[in-house]
């Protein structure tokens, strides 16, 4: 694995690190001489963003933030075997210096898309490079393509389909995904299905077989743990694990390749930056043998060394706060329940419990009608034992019991009710309790008393006596009732008053079940004015290139136009001398005709000889 670049403490790196993965250490190469197409010795410059693409036995290193900066972006090539690098002299439409870019190799072509220029304009050009006639190419494309950005991933599948993936614009951070297909050269937007990911920038992506593995990034606020995959033949997202907070692929800047070694295939990453930079790898294995889903079965599990403990912990974590969530909430609506049943229940601890089982009023009831018949029985046998007359030590005895077992009885209903009543406040609690102690009391003023038989004196004041605490009985059974009736009613109100409760409660939640509908609706809609704000403006970038481009062309008219006015003035010119000159001819010719029309003129006639 080529480490070349980044950033430390001290400010951007130029050095070159190579890790050996059959002893797992690490060399610096950084002092070897860099050849330049001259085959003078040459320095790579310190840089940072940049992208390094597999080429063979070479490494390319292309674009990034430099240390001197340049105009337009640059190619270095590194020979792992001489260990030296070269500068590739490009030709072509160069496209200007970036970084945050991506860039990916089909067969002996690269693929650069998006980045960030040195005036921090995000970009969404697309370039091509030739590594055969080393030349750059422009590409054009139709369809809705991906917005500028910079920080994004980028993968290529079977060298036909090029996929974007988030990244970062003006103002947000980005979770759209959009694909290319080279042979109709048509963007598409691909529509989310399965898990959502959240928009994250400045994450590292990995393309191994038919899975596009996408780990860290993050935006402004938070940074993402989990590491996703994308299934090209699904088109499908799913969550792989979630890394511990301490992970590398938490940090900042972090690089993530593939590396194939001993026929296994292994996801290496490495450094990032946390509070401070980091040089530690962490790697995650896969078993080659595998297919794509059992790959990702085993990579969810944490195949690898490091990562598997850390995502079994983490659903295990996810468990246990949901199933301890639910248990709070059960228990903070008990709670609700039970004070609202206290609030309304005039300060009943534990109504609910007499209250609630029916049986209980009426087996009341029964003891009470079993009581008024053993006391009316009770009278009756008394008043004909009174008119007789005769009082037999047996019936004095029979008398007794029946008076006893009526006043345990009495007591026993007593007792009963002061049970059902002892949840009543303080006050009444307190003189409940002083009536169960009148009432152990009346008991021993009732059995205590002795008749020895003599007189009928004693026998009318225990009938008495025993009238008088029945009465007492009767009348605090009454009040009783009363107080268990009203105890009826204001745990009737309390019903009421919690179903009224929980129906605001329920139009509350759907109050804010809306609210929250919507909330998502104005985010959906404030998403697609910023889209539409990023569409603008990159249609104005547009206009405005192609208006600068009509300017040139409009110059370059204007000067050929001058030109060609130039030459036909000179045109003109000559023409006009040469009809100078052919009239002057004329003028020639003319003359010439007289003098020869004079000279034939003077010619004398021939004559015949004269002869003599």
């Amino acid at each position: 694995m080529i480490v070349v670049g980044g950033e430390s403490g001290n400010g951007l790196l130029d050095d070159v690190q190579v890790l050996n993965f059959d002893h797992f250490t690490w060399t610096t190469i950084s002092s070897k001489l860099y050849l330049s197409p001259s085959s003078l010795p040459l320095k790579i410059p310190a840089c940072k963003g940049h992208s390094l693409v597999a080429w063979g036995k070479k490494a390319l290193l292309v674009g990034g933030k430099t240390d001197p900066a340049s105009d337009r972006i640059s190619v270095w090539a590194f020979d792992t075997e001489s260990e030296c690098w070269s500068l590739l002299e490009a030709k072509g439409d160069v496209p200007v210096s970036r970084s945050g870019h991506t860039v990916v190799r089909a067969s002996s072509v690269l693929i650069l898309f998006g980045g960030e220029d040195a005036k921090r304009r995000k970009l969404n050009d697309l370039h091509m490079f030739d590594l055969k006639s080393f030349t750059w190419l422009p590409l054009h494309c139709t369809g809705t393509g991906p917005s500028p950005r910079c920080n994004h991933v980028a993968a290529l599948y079977d060298d036909k389909m090029l996929y974007i993936f988030g990244g970062t614009s003006k103002s947000r951070s980005l979770n759209d995904l959009y694909s290319l297909d080279f042979e109709t050269m048509v963007w598409s937007k691909i529509k989310i299905r399965g898990f959502h990911p959240s928009p994250r920038a400045g994450c590292c992506g990995v393309l191994c077989g038919t899975k596009w593995y996408i780990a860290g990034g993050g935006s402004r606020k938070k940074r993402h743990s989990e590491t996703l995959i994308f299934d090209i033949l699904k088109v499908e997202w799913s969550v792989a694990f979630a890394s511990s907070p301490s992970s590398i692929t938490v940090n900042k800047g972090f690089s993530l390749v593939l590396v194939q070694h001993k026929e296994k295939d292994f996801l290496v990453a490495f450094g990032g930056l946390k509070k401070e930079p980091s040089n530690q790898v962490e790697v995650m294995g896969m078993d080659k043998n595998e297919s794509s889903m059992s790959r990702q079965s085993a990579a969810s599990k944490g195949a690898g060394p490091l990562f598997g403990k850390r995502s079994s912990s983490a659903a295990l974590a996810v468990q246990l706060s949901t199933g301890s969530s639910q248990r709070s909430v059960d228990s903070l609506a008990r709670q609700h329940l039970v004070s609202a049943d206290e609030h309304h229940g005039s300060g009943r601890k534990s109504l609910s419990e007499p209250l609630v089982d029916p049986n209980s009023v009426s087996g009341n009831v029964s003891l009470r009608k079993q009581f008024h018949a053993e006391e009316h029985s009770t009278n009756i046998k008394t008043a004909k034992s009174l008119e007789d007359g005769t009082f037999s030590s047996p019936a004095m005895e029979h008398k007794r019991n029946q008076s006893d077992t009526s006043t345990q009885t009495t007591i026993s209903i007593g007792k009963i009710i002061a049970e059902e009543t002892s949840c009543v406040d303080s006050d009444s609690s307190n003189s409940q309790n002083q009536g169960i102690v009148n009432r152990a009391g009346d008991n021993e003023d009732v059995a205590v008393p002795e008749c020895d038989g003599a007189t009928g004196g004693a026998y009318s004041s225990v009938y008495q006596l025993y009238e008088t605490k029945i009465a007492s009985v009767i009348r605090k059974n009454g009040n009783l009732e009363a107080q268990l009736a009203a105890a009826l009613a204001s745990r009737e109100g309390a019903e009421k008053n919690l179903s009224s409760v929980l129906k605001s409660k329920q139009e509350i939640e759907r109050k804010l079940t809306d609210t929250v509908r919507e909330m998502e609706l104005l985010r959906e809609k404030l998403a697609g004015v910023e889209l539409a704000q990023e569409e603008a403006n990159s249609l104005s970038n547009i206009v405005h290139s192609d208006n600068v481009r009509l300017e040139h062309d409009v110059a370059f008219l204007k000067a050929v136009l001058d030109d060609t006015q130039k030459e036909l003035h000179s045109t003109r010119g000559v023409l006009a001398g040469e009809r100078a000159r052919a009239f002057q001819l004329q003028v020639e010719v003319f003359h010439l005709k007289q003098r020869l029309q004079s000279m034939e003129n003077r010619v004398p006639t021939p004559r015949k000889p004269f002869n003599v």
